[in-house]
């Protein structure tokens, strides 16, 4: 006579083995969650908390409410211009950036000998300390005996005095921020891989050149990649610190042209030790970035498309 197998009833082996896997995964993301409490959590809260006080380190923090906001908007100079000279470097330093990373990707993405060295070696400069690439081109954009004045001066033009002059510090700034265009444009260089070989060799059946092609079909679809370089250039753009900070120092030197907004909330909080005020400075820059990403992820919607929506 058969026997028929019946289904083994649940025991507390399994729920035992359950229970010590979900330990087991606790115990691995537990390092994670610690360290995003400790080091993100409370750095965030403790921030805003401060905002509203009066706190210089070997005091208490003592709470004065708005006071802080009330002074940076209507009694601090500086505020104004270093917002004005982020705002400035921002504008000009996140499109450029952007469209010169794109045009080195297509470079990039070429067929030619030795591709792999040439996308070390711009990749290279993007790893290059901060530091040090701030003091090369300070060496690079000296007003007598510079090479950027050298080669111009070659074609006839007198060079700017550049970082000595607040009228061109901005824009000298502005082209070092190039110097790291290499990780960026690694992205847009996955993107382009990224592209299906098929949908660009349809357009060019249909008769469509190399503009249209790269205007109707590369862009659409690299519009996501745009999207990330976009808002992460905007952020970095409003915490550009160390080669300001080189370059200007805490004055911002020359006449406040390279006082940047975190070079102005690092002088509030450790230099006049003022980390109440400075933790009011950090609050509206996260407001303020805050702001301009979710603007841009709005707009996304208008211009970002991916690969099914492109075929339809």
């Amino acid at each position: 006579m058969a026997k028929i197998a019946l289904p083994r009833p649940k025991g507390s082996g399994s729920s035992k083995l359950r229970r010590h896997e979900a330990i087991a995964g606790f115990a691995f993301v537990l390092p994670w969650v610690i360290s995003l409490l400790v080091f993100t959590a409370y750095p965030v809260l403790a921030s805003f908390y401060y905002s509203f006080t009066q706190y210089s380190i070997v005091q208490a923090p003592k709470w004065i409410g708005l006071d802080n906001y009330v002074t940076m908007f209507t009694a601090d100079p500086a505020f104004k211009v270093s917002v004005y000279n982020s705002a400035y470097y921002a504008f000009l330093s996140v499109p450029l950036g952007l469209l010169s990373s794109l045009g080195l990707a297509l470079l990039l993405n070429m067929r030619v000998r030795f591709i792999g060295g040439y996308r070390t070696l711009f990749y290279l400069a993007s790893l290059t300390p901060p530091v040090a690439g701030t003091i090369i081109f300070i060496i690079m954009f000296q007003p007598r005996g510079g090479l950027i004045n050298g080669i111009l001066a070659l074609f006839g033009i007198q060079g700017p005095a550049w970082f000595t002059d607040p009228n061109w510090s901005k824009p000298g700034l502005i082209l070092l921020s190039l110097w790291g265009v290499g990780a960026g444009s690694l992205i847009f260089l996955a993107g382009l891989k990224d592209i299906p070989a098929e949908l660009l060799e349809a357009a060019s059946i249909d008769g469509a050149n190399a503009w249209q092609r790269f205007w109707r079909v590369t862009i659409p679809l690299l519009s996501p990649v745009i999207l990330y370089n976009l808002v992460t250039g905007v952020i970095a753009s409003f915490q550009v610190f160390t080669s300001a900070m080189v370059i200007g120092g805490t004055t911002g030197r020359p006449q406040e042209s390279l006082l940047m907004y975190f070079i102005h909330l690092y002088r509030n909080a450790f230099r006049y030790f003022n980390m109440g005020y400075a933790s009011a400075l950090a609050v509206v820059l996260f407001i303020a970035v805050l702001l301009i990403t979710l603007l841009i992820f709005r707009s996304a919607t208008r211009w970002v498309f991916y690969e099914g929506e492109l075929k339809s």
